[in-house]
Parts: C-alpha cells; sequence; structure tokens
C-alpha cells in the first residue's frame, strides 16, 4: 500500500537531515585533522633541529612519537602543546660541537636557553635573534669566538644575557641598547675592544653590568649614571682612561663599583659618598691622584675598600673611623702621608688591613690592638717611628709586617709567642731576642749605641746629599767632554753607599775578598763588565757587578751604571734582585748584589743534567715569579718601571730554584710629560717587533720579552722558528693562531721531560701557553698588560678535561686559543 504522501516528505526530510549532518562530520573531521596537522609540524621542526644538534647523542636519543619527545630528553622543558619553552644543558660535556649547528629558526617558543659552560666552540650565530620569545640567554663559559651579533639587541623580551669568559672579539654592539627589558649583562672575560657604547644608557632596567677582563678603552660614558636601577657595575681589567664622573653619585642603588687595572686618572670624586648602598668600592691599579675623599666616611655599609696601587696623597681621612661594617681595607702602594688616624681602631669587624708603600709618619696607634677581628696587618715601607705597641701581641693569629720603617726600642716580650707571623726586617733600631729575624740583640750600653747610630744618619745623609748633587750636576749638563764624571768623582772623594743589608760592608772588605779583582772570582762576563763572587768577612756571600775599567769612562756606561742604582733602591720585592750598595770610582765601579746560587735561566736551560731538574712544576713556579715582578713594576712603582731587557740571561735562581729578574742597567721610567722615546735596548731575539722601528718604550715591550722567555722556559731553548710562525699570524689578526693551528703543543714543550700528569700542572701550562701566545702579539694594544697576566696565573683557570683523564691531553696552539681555560 503506497504510504500518504506526507509519509513521503517526512522521509525525504530524514534523509536530507541525515545527508548533512554526515557532510558536516565530514567537513569537521577534515578541519580537525588539518588543524592537528598544522600543530603538529613545529614541533617536527622542533624534534628534526635538535636531532640534526647533536647534542643529546651521547645519551642514544632518538624520536618515535613528536608529540612527547621533549618529555624525555635531558634539559628540555614543553608547554602544553608540546612545544619546547626551556632548554638547559649547562655543564655538560658537548666539546667540539658548534653553536651553528643549532637551528634557532625551529624554536619560536623558546623562554629559555642555558648553555653555559658546555665547551661549545663556533661563533653565536645572527639567526639568534629569531628567538623573539627569549627570556634567559646563558652561553658563558664556552669557547665562542668572532664578534657578538648585533641582531641580539632585537631580542626585546631578554632578561638575563650571559656570554662571558668566551674568546668573542670586536666591538659591543650598540644595540644592544635596545634590550629595554634586561637586568642582567655579562659580557666579561672575552677579547673585546673599543668603547662603551652610549646606548647602554638606554638600559634603565639593568640591575647588573660585568664588562670586566676585556679590552676596553675610551671614558666611562656619562650615559650609565643614568641607570637608576643599577646594583652591580664591575668594569675592572679594561684600558679604560679618563676620570671617575661626579655624577657616578647618581648611581643610588649601586651595591658594587668595580673599577680595578684600568688606567683611570684624576681624584675620586666627593659623590662617591652619595653611594649609601655600597659595600664593595675597588678602584686598585690606576692612576687616581689627589687625597682620599673625606666623603667616603658616609658609606656606612662598606665593606671591601681596596684603592691600593694608585698615586693617592694626603693623609688618610679620618672619617674612615666610620665605617663600621668594613672588612677589608687596602691603601698600599700610594703617596699617602701624615699620621694613621686614631680613629681606625672603631672599625672592629676588620679583618684586613694593609696600609703599606706609602709616606705614613709618626706612631702605630695602639688602638690598632684592640681590633680583635683582625687577621693581617701590613705597614711596612714606611716612615713609623717609635716603639711597637705590645696590645699589637694580643691576637696570636694575627700576621703582622712592620718591615722597613723607623720603629725603635726593644720589642715587646709579647710577640715571642707567635714571632713566625711578624716581620721586623728594616728597623735600625729595633732590638730584641735572637729569635727576631732582622734584628739585633738588645745592648745595654743603649745610649751609646743611639750616638752611633745618629753619627752614622749624619755620615749617610751627607754622602747622599752629596750624590744627590752629582746625579743632579750630570742630568742638568755642569760637565764637559774633556773631563768625564769620574775625574769630577775623584776630586770630591770616592762614593761608597751601603743600604738595606744585614751588616757592614765597607770598600776594603770588598777588595780583600776578592784579592783586588782577581779573575779566580770571576762568575760571568758580559759587554758591560764581569761578575764576582765575594764572601765577606761575616761570612756572607754577595754578587759584585764591576764595570770594565774603559766601560767605566765612559758617559753612557755611567748613566747605565746610575740608572740601575736609581732603579734598584726603590723596588722592593721578593722577585726582584736585592742591591746591597754600590761603589763609584774614578777607575772602578761596581754594585753589590745578593748571590743567587744557581745563576741564569738560560745557563740551566742549556745544561741538559740541569734543565731535567726544572720539572713542569718548578718552571711553572719561575714564570709566575717573572710575571709578578714585571706587574709590580709597571703597576705598584710611581713612576712606573720599564725593564727594557728580560730575557733568560737576566732571570736569576737561587738555591729554591726561586727566580728574581736583574740588570736593570736599560731600565728606564715612565713619565707621563715626557717623550718615552729611546734608543734601542735590550737582547736580540727579546725586543718586541714594535720597538726596531718606532723607537717608543711602553710596558707592552716588556710584555712581549716576558711572552719569549716563558715560551723559552716551556721550551728548554729560545722559540725562534715559533716566533716566526706566530708572528706572521698576528699581523691580520687579534690573535697569533691563524698559522699555527698544526703546531701540537706537545711539539712546543721541551722534549728532554715527560709530558706533565698532574692535573694541576697541565692546567698550568694549558694557561701560561695560552696567556704566552697573547704576550706574543705583534700589536702591542692587542697584549694583555703584565698585571693582567699575573692575576690570571694567580687565579688559575676553570677544569676543561674530565677528572679521570689518562694522559697528558695534546692540543694545537690555536685550538688552545680558542679553549677556554
Amino acid at each position: 500500500m503506497p504510504l500518504p504522501f506526507y509519509n513521503i516528505s517526512i522521509v525525504r526530510v530524514l534523509c536530507a537531515i541525515l545527508v548533512f549532518t554526515n557532510m558536516v562530520d565530514i567537513e569537521l573531521h577534515s578541519m580537525i585533522l588539518s588543524a592537528a596537522a598544522s600543530e603538529s609540524l613545529p614541533l617536527e621542526l622542533e624534534a628534526k633541529a635538535l636531532l640534526q644538534s647533536g647534542w643529546w647523542s651521547s645519551y642514544g636519543a632518538n624520536i618515535t612519537n613528536t608529540t612527547s619527545h621533549c618529555f624525555h630528553w635531558p634539559g628540555i622543558i614543553c608547554n602544553h602543546h608540546g612545544s619546547i619553552t626551556q632548554i638547559s644543558l649547562h655543564g655538560e660535556f658537548l666539546l667540539g660541537k658548534s653553536l651553528e649547528e643549532f637551528n634557532f629558526t625551529s624554536f619560536p617558543n623558546l623562554v629559555h636557553l642555558d648553555l653555559g659552560s658546555a665547551r661549545l666552540i663556533g661563533r653565536i650565530p645572527p639567526e639568534i635573534s629569531t628567538l623573539s620569545k627569549l627570556v634567559h640567554l646563558n652561553l658563558s663559559d664556552n669557547c665562542l669566538s668572532s664578534e657578538l651579533p648585533s641582531s641580539i639587541g632585537s631580542l626585546s623580551n631578554l632578561v638575563m644575557l650571559d656570554v662571558s669568559v668566551n674568546g668573542i672579539s670586536g666591538y659591543i654592539p650598540g644595540e644592544l641598547g635596545g634590550l629595554k627589558s634586561l637586568v642582567a649583562l655579562n659580557l666579561s672575560a672575552n677579547h673585546l675592544y673599543g668603547t662603551i657604547p652610549l646606548a647602554l644608557g638606554f638600559l634603565t632596567n639593568l640591575g647588573h653590568m660585568n664588562i670586566s677582563q676585556n679590552y676596553i678603552q675610551g671614558e666611562l660614558p656619562l650615559s650609565l649614571t643614568n641607570l637608576s636601577n643599577l646594583m652591580m657595575l664591575d668594569a675592572s681589567n679594561n684600558e679604560i682612561s679618563g676620570s671617575v664622573p661626579p655624577e657616578i653619585g647618581k648611581l643610588v642603588n649601586l651595591h658594587g663599583l668595580h673599577l680595578s687595572g684600568n688606567m683611570l686618572s684624576g681624584p675620586l670624586p666627593s659623590t662617591l659618598g652619595h653611594l649609601a648602598n655600597l659595600t664593595n668600592l675597588f678602584v686598585d691599579g690606576n692612576y687616581i691622584n689627589g687625597s682620599t675623599p673625606r666623603e667616603i666616611g658616609h658609606l656606612a655599609n662598606l665593606q671591601n675598600l681596596v684603592l691600593e696601587q694608585n698615586q693617592l696623597t694626603g693623609a688618610i681621612p679620618s672619617e674612615i673611623g666610620n665605617l663600621k661594617k668594613l672588612t677589608h681595607m687596602a691603601l698600599n702602594s700610594n703617596n699617602l702621608s701624615g699620621k694613621i688616624p686614631l680613629d681606625i681602631e672603631n672599625l672592629k669587624e676588620l679583618t684586613y688591613l694593609d696600609l703599606s708603600s706609602n709616606h705614613l709618619s709618626g706612631n702605630i696607634p695602639s688602638g690598632i690592638g684592640n681590633m680583635k677581628n683582625l687577621t693581617s696587618l701590613d705597614l711596612s715601607c714606611n716612615y713609623l717611628r717609635g716603639n711597637i705597641p705590645p696590645c699589637l701581641a694580643s691576637s696570636p693569629q694575627l700576621r703582622i709586617d712592620l718591615s722597613y720603617n723607623f720603629l725603635q726600642g726593644r720589642i715587646p716580650y709579647e710577640f715571642s709567642s707567635h714571632f713566625k707571623n711578624v716581620s721586623f726586617f728594616g728597623n735600625e733600631d729595633l732590638c730584641g731576642e735572637t729569635i727576631f729575624k732582622g734584628v739585633h740583640r738588645c745592648s745595654n750600653k743603649g745610649d751609646v749605641h743611639k750616638i752611633i747610630m745618629i753619627i752614622f744618619s749624619m755620615l749617610v745623609f751627607i754622602v747622599w746629599s752629596f750624590l744627590f748633587v752629582l746625579m743632579w750636576s750630570y742630568r742638568h749638563g755642569y760637565k764637559n767632554e774633556k773631563s768625564p764624571p769620574g775625574d769630577e768623582t775623584a776630586r770630591n772623594g770616592d762614593i761608597f753607599s751601603i743600604w738595606n743589608y744585614d751588616g757592614k760592608i765597607a770598600y776594603e772588605d770588598i777588595i780583600r775578598a776578592t784579592e783586588d779583582f782577581d779573575i779566580k772570582y770571576c762568575i760571568g762576563t758580559g759587554s758591560y763588565g764581569s761578575v764576582y763572587k765575594a764572601q765577606l768577612p761575616n761570612g756572607k756571600v754577595v754578587a759584585l757587578k764591576k764595570l770594565h775599567g774603559s766601560e767605566a769612562e765612559e758617559p753612557s756606561s755611567w748613566k747605565s751604571f746610575m740608572s740601575e742604582v736609581k732603579t734598584l733602591t726603590e723596588i722592593r720585592h721578593r722577585n726582584i734582585v736585592k742591591l746591597y750598595g754600590f761603589c763609584l770610582n774614578k777607575k772602578c765601579m761596581f754594585l753589590i748584589y745578593e748571590y743567587m746560587e744557581r745563576g741564569s735561566l738560560f745557563c740551566i736551560l742549556s745544561n741538559d743534567m740541569e734543565a731535567v731538574e726544572l720539572d713542569w712544576k718548578k718552571r711553572v713556579t719561575i714564570i709566575k715569579d717573572i710575571a709578578h715582578a714585571l706587574c709590580y713594576m709597571h703597576h705598584e712603582c710611581s713612576p712606573p718601571i720599564v725593564h727594557r731587557d728580560v730575557s733568560t740571561n737576566n732571570i736569576l735562581l737561587n738555591s729554591a730554584l726561586e727566580a728574581v729578574v736583574s740588570d736593570f742597567g736599560t731600565s728606564r721610567l715612565l713619565h707621563s710629560d715626557t717623550s718615552n722615546q729611546t734608543m734601542l735596548a735590550g737582547t736580540y731575539g727579546y725586543i718586541s717587533p714594535e720597538l726596531a722601528y718606532t723607537m717608543v718604550v711602553t710596558e707592552k715591550c716588556d710584555v712581549y720579552s716576558f711572552g719569549v722567555v716563558a715560551l723559552e722556559t716551556l721550551r728548554g731553548k729560545h722559540p725562534r722558528e715559533l716566533l716566526l710562525a706566530l708572528s706572521s699570524s698576528s699581523s691580520s689578526s687579534s690573535s697569533p693562531s691563524s698559522s699555527s693551528e698544526n703546531i701540537m703543543l706537545s711539539q712546543v714543550l721541551d722534549q728532554r721531560l715527560s709530558p706533565p700528569t698532574s692535573r694541576k700542572v697541565v692546567q698550568d701550562v694549558y694557561l701560561i701557553v695560552k696567556l704566552v701566545l697573547m704576550c706574543l702579539h705583534d700589536h702591542p694594544r692587542h697584549r694583555p698588560t703584565m698585571k693582567q697576566v699575573s692575576q690570571q696565573i694567580l687565579a688559575g683557570g676553570a677544569p676543561i678535561f674530565p677528572k679521570t683523564f689518562p694522559t697528558f691531553p695534546d692540543i694545537s696552539l690555536g685550538d688552545l686559543m680558542n679553549l677556554q681555560v
């Protein structure tokens, strides 16, 4: 029976609905599949980029499910869509892996990238700017080189940027000023040069800025004083010049100000007193002059005050006593005068106090003995007088250096309980028990002794006054060519002076000890004269450097002689040869030195048996000794002293194989107000390249010579052919490595010794060779300062190989330059 009409209509409607519903399902399913496909594609790109990097190969990583790969790999965190937001491989050993192998464009959601201490090589690719959401970027402590890409400046969300401890060179990109969200910026320990960009002053959210240990020049830009949120500014160990701007006082949130090891000059601004939150103030190793601002006494939170190795003058302000939280104060190696303020005893938290190598006078304040936390006190090399307060001996753990002053009287008995921690050398009027080295036994004939000392002091004053007049006359031309300086000396009597020596020496003792300079006492001969070994009546052995008769009559030799006298009378350092006295006579000119039993470093390295005795540890120590001595000359002497003839012939060793620098006949004082142009001086093979054609003396001339000496010490012979290879490569780059890629370190080291096995010694050798290659650069501006070298050697380096390396890990010189030690 046929269906009613309305029933057919209902069926048709139902069929239509069914068909439409099915179409919608199909369309919906298609849309869902399409969305899933479009969502999984970025995940696949991320997965592919991870695999291609090879960074996770040591974990046996593979991808079978692109939606869950990130949950199983070390150092990876994803969002709820499965897209990678964090990669952290900090401290993972990826040596040999390149940062350029990583496809940054595949990670659009990455906000955190930490590859610090991963030992990555290569450069930072410009494509890193595609990580538009990046907030945290840490590439520190790797082996990255080349320039810092300016494209980083487009990472507008970046809060932390750390590329420290690498080999990055070039200028600091001004584009970094576009990182308006940045809170922490660390560019330290690289090879950056040029000036500080003014644009960094736009980083108004910046709290920490570290650009230390680079080669940055120019002045501190005033724009930096706009960084009102800055809490730490570290620009130490660069070549920054100019003065500390008074506007620095605007940085009221500053906790740490580190400007050490630069070329800053002028006075410290009084506005430093506005930095009420400051806890650390380091401005040591510069050319700061003028007085110490009294306003420093306003820094109630200050814990470390380090102004050493500058040219500060005047008295120490009594306001220093207001710094109740101070624990470390170093004002040594300046030109400070006056008395030590009594208010210093208010510094109850102080543990370290160094006021040495100044012109301080008066008595030692007894209140220092009440500073119970004090563990180190150095007042040496001043003009302090009077008796030693017994209360200084109240703390057995306190190490005290009172040497080279004018202290007098009997050493308090209280010191006998811990005398090993006290130095009294160079105080002629001190007496005490025999346990105290450098002082004589007290005598009951005190008055007679005082009279003798007064007479002796007067005689010394007369002799030195005459010597001063003689030197002044010579320098101002009060002589004629027909009458050599020896004749002028003879008319006024011979000059024979002894100082800085534990005992008395007479001219006759010298003549008698050497039998009038008999050849059998001669231990060395050079173009200038001969060196004799002499044993004095008191049993002491000294070395005498005597000019040849013909040399003594030459004005140039006389000038060289007096240069050595003047230089060494102003130097006090354990790694610089001690000068005990001199004799200036018409036909006899000689210097009296500390005797060094083992002779020159050159002679020891030339003798196979003795060279083997110098193992790697001893050679490293010798190089450190030389570096510290040159650092002292360049950065702690005022004005700085350039040796000009640093060679293995002029490095002497004592019985303990400790090294000292000797032969200062060609040394030169660097005065900022005079020309440093001079005649060529030095030993062939050690002279810096630029000195041969500029004739301009700078500290960098000694830096080059140090590099040669250090390399010769490790190599066992003069590195002539190696210097040629390094020179050819450094002429067009900032590091002498390009033509030394195939030279292995094992080929450079002395073949008479087995390779070093101690992990510490291997680390030291790597660090020293890396520094030496920098010292040997043809261009002086690319060489480090001796202060940077000395500090790096002293600090050592971070481990570069696993703790269980089996043998000496060889490496090419080129790779070593790119390796962060």
